[in-house]
């Protein structure tokens, strides 16, 4: 008899309540944290990721469909408190959320703006350049002859060229919003403005006021910033890209919750793009941050808390004015009693290791038994599949049933196996009835095998493999002692906080590898090999 079905009663709803008042917890623990860290003197700032991406947890904000955990049961219990009930701590918090938003959609718009207005100008100056002599004094101007034509066709494919580069290198969708400006950016915007006004300055004084004669030289003026320009889109090159990708710093990235450790090679980048790049390989290679794997332990320690109990000796029976030899006897016997006790309750904590051993042996013992029940539930389901599209075959093709109808055929016979292993393995709130029927469908149309479908379920992955609203929140918040516009240096340390967990980076300098030569001489393991005539070979 299966002894663990007594618990699938548990509610969506219930655990949604009680998972609202943890995150109301987690929330003011969170303004504590950050209240703390201000008190230290640290720098807090805020990574965005793209607006477009929902944050978890708010349902006011997610508008998610409801979703129940115990898809594959059948008895569910609703409690009386409403999902829909929110407190005044997270009314503040939206309004805080969207005010942040609104900031950051009118920073990018605004820095967005600017670039366009700088790029026009950019691209503009060389065309007026060519053409306002035609339009002010055009009866002054000398024929234009072979050579000039010529650099008519140099100005054109150049600029057609600065125009490709520029949209490859800058006219990018944008990957997250970063709480500082860029500083190597912001200095090659303010290099190009100054250059180009640099240009008509020089043009304003020495060709429209003299009214210049030689369009000759006029065209080769415009050719000369042309060039420049490109040369300087050749410095945004080498300051944004190519200077980033000799490694020089080894990073740590450590998960608070799990411990969970990655190293990555960066090169020489500020804080804050170290951190972006952090972010992006976080969502690559860690495992998806699992909080229920996390009660077990907190469980534990409340029960070893509350097996904890502490005897006041002297206070419990306290001397009393008559003295004589059968009270002294009676306050003897409950000392002795009462170290008794203490004595009892220290060889219980003592044998708290053994109650660990047992609790995860058959944690393990339940596991294996849930996962040979899925494997088994999986396989024939994907038989009966296989004799589907074999009947499939012999009929009209109009009547042929699609992937989808297929795996929603097939479903039932394996969703309560699923659903108790990923109960037994705390992975429930990962994977949602949608979203399994969905990877299943994906895996009948792609001629997929059992094991290919439930590998997604038997081993976790990392958190793109997920469904977005199961991520964690879009905002991120740096802390660091150091500006974040500062390059990394040697033991630097920064905090990437999310809402449940934070990462925790250090940062080491590559070290200087010196490399030495040996030379061996081929005739040095050089030798003969002398054979006896008596010797058997």
């Amino acid at each position: 008899m299966d002894t663990e079905s007594t618990y699938s009663g548990y509610s969506y709803y219930s655990g949604r309540s009680r998972g609202s008042h943890r995150h109301g917890e987690r929330s003011r623990d969170h303004h504590k944290s950050r209240s703390k860290d201000g008190s230290r003197s640290e720098k807090s700032v805020t990574i965005n990721a793209p607006p477009a991406e929902p944050l978890l947890g708010d349902s006011s904000v997610l508008g998610e469909e409801v979703q129940d955990d115990n898809w594959g049961e059948t008895t569910t219990a609703v409690t009386g408190t409403s999902e829909h009930s929110l407190s005044q701590e997270d009314i503040v918090r939206i309004t805080k959320d969207l005010e942040d938003s609104v900031g950051l959609d009118c920073r990018r718009y605004f820095t967005l703006t600017l670039a366009v207005v700088l790029g026009l100008l950019v691209f503009l100056t060389p065309l007026a350049f060519l053409a306002l002599p035609h339009l002010l004094w055009p009866d002054k101007l000398l024929v234009c002859g072979t050579a000039c034509e010529g650099l008519f066709i140099s100005v054109a494919f150049k600029l057609l060229i600065l125009l490709l580069a520029v949209w490859a290198l800058f006219f990018r969708a944008p990957r997250a919003g970063l709480p500082r400006v860029f500083v190597f950016r912001a200095l090659l915007a303010v290099l190009v403005l100054l250059f180009v006004v640099s240009y008509w300055l020089f043009y304003g004084v020495r060709i429209l006021d003299s009214q210049d004669e030689n369009y000759q030289g006029i065209v080769q003026y415009a050719v000369s910033l042309v060039d420049a320009l490109l040369f300087i889109h050749y410095l945004a090159i080498v300051l944004l890209e190519l200077r980033q990708l000799q490694p020089a710093f080894s990073v740590s990235v450590t998960r608070s919750t799990d411990g969970e450790t990655r190293q990555y090679n960066l090169g020489q980048l500020s804080i804050q793009r170290a951190a972006l790049a952090i972010i992006e390989n976080y969502y690559r290679d860690f495992f998806v941050h699992n909080p229920a794997l996390l009660t077990a332990s907190k469980s534990r320690a409340a029960k070893h808390l509350a097996g904890l109990k502490v005897y006041n000796v002297d206070g419990e029976f306290p001397a009393t004015p008559a003295t004589g030899p059968g009270n002294n006897a009676a306050t003897g016997l409950a000392h002795s009693q009462s170290r008794a006790m203490i004595a009892a309750a220290a060889r219980r904590r003592d044998t708290n290791h053994n109650e660990l051993y047992y609790e995860e042996a058959e944690h393990e013992r339940r596991v294996r038994k849930r996962k040979a029940r899925l494997v088994v539930a999986v396989e024939e389901a994907f038989t009966h599949i296989k004799r589907m599209q074999e009947e499939e075959q012999k009929k009209a093709p109009g009547d042929v049933m699609d992937p989808r109808e297929a795996a929603q055929a097939i479903f039932p016979s394996m969703a309560r196996s699923l659903q108790k292993y990923l109960r037994t393995t705390r992975q429930q709130h990962c994977h949602s009835m949608e979203s399994i029927q969905q990877h299943l469908a994906f895996c009948i149309t792609n001629n997929m095998t059992p094991k290919a479908f439930l590998e997604s379920y038997l081993t976790p992955g990392p958190t793109l493999q997920y469904g977005r609203e199961r991520w964690l929140a879009r905002q991120w918040t740096l802390v660091s002692e150091a500006s974040v516009t500062s390059g990394l240096k040697e033991g630097a340390i920064f905090l990437l906080k999310c809402i449940d967990f934070s990462l925790v980076v250090t940062v080491k300098r590559i070290p200087y590898i010196q490399l030495s030569e040996e030379f061996i001489d081929p005739k040095s393991h050089k030798f003969v090999l002398r054979l006896q005539s008596e010797t058997s070979v």
